[in-house]
């Protein structure tokens, strides 16, 4: 099975890039899977109904999410109506959504998509570790391919859920810090791991912002209004292709357009 992940969709830079470029990646890399972080999506906070359909309609099979999940309150009903989009599978039980999809993929298969986040530096949740075995064990036994986004911002945090989960699931990739990281690599037991994908947004930016609010910050300390940037559109993302019948990965690649 061929999976084409994409990392977090900062604001209508990274929605133009994506949409730029998603059908060409899914023709030249043959995708069976296609998953998309898009807790920035709308103005680089959060997400909203009709972005969310516009990036399905697109082709983007599961979009999953993080702590910007909830920026946007009109989501809530949204998360409980579209199995598709995740949040976080850690937030307390009775929270909108879920964190955990089956999906149907475009060769017939199934593959189990799931979404965790990391609590150093981030809101206060459940312990993702502790989740993602709950999570896994709900599983049925013929679901092989299992495929997870761990949205945290320590990388310490990112490569101990890879370690965690290696040779228990197809791929662990982070998100949330959107600066791609070069660990790509596949763990013992078959399992492809990378720190951070990076995101889909401007790289003239600070991580997706404009620059001149971010540095007016540091330089004053006093909050300001964070916008999305615009400028210079980069896609980052990573291909993973895993043996349907084990489960297991056979490479992993890092994407990047512009």
């Amino acid at each position: 099975m061929k999976i084409l992940f994409i990392g977090d969709t900062v604001g209508k830079s990274g929605l133009a890039i994506v949409r730029q470029y998603l059908k060409y990646l899914q023709e030249e890399l043959d995708v069976d899977l296609t998953i998309l972080n898009c807790e920035n999506a709308a103005a680089g906070f959060g997400v909203t109904p009709k972005i969310a359909d516009e990036l399905f309609d697109w082709g983007i099979d599961v979009l999953t999410s993080g702590n910007h999940i909830w920026d946007k309150k009109e989501i809530m009903r949204y998360l409980d109506k579209n199995t598709r989009i995740l949040r976080p599978a850690n937030y307390p039980a009775g929270n909108p959504g879920r964190g955990l999809a089956i999906v149907k993929t475009r060769s017939g298969g199934e593959a189990a998509v799931l979404n965790l986040q990391g609590r150093v530096f981030m809101p206060p949740t459940d312990d993702p570790f502790r989740v993602a075995d709950a999570e896994l064990a709900k599983l049925p036994n013929h679901i092989k391919v299992i495929f997870v986004d761990m949205h945290a911002e320590a990388t310490s945090e990112k490569v101990a859920m890879g370690w965690y989960l290696a040779g228990r699931v197809s791929a662990v990739v982070g998100t949330h810090t959107h600066i791609p990281t070069a660990d790509e690599t596949i763990l013992p037991g078959g399992t492809a791991f990378q720190t951070d994908v990076g995101m889909a947004g401007p790289f003239h930016s600070v991580i997706g912002v404009v620059k001149e609010h971010v540095i007016r910050r540091f330089l004053t300390s006093i909050p300001d209004k964070f916008e999305a940037a615009s400028q210079n559109a980069q896609l980052n993302g990573v291909f993973v292709e895993v043996d349907s019948a084990t489960g297991k990965a056979t490479r992993i690649q890092r994407i990047r357009r512009e």
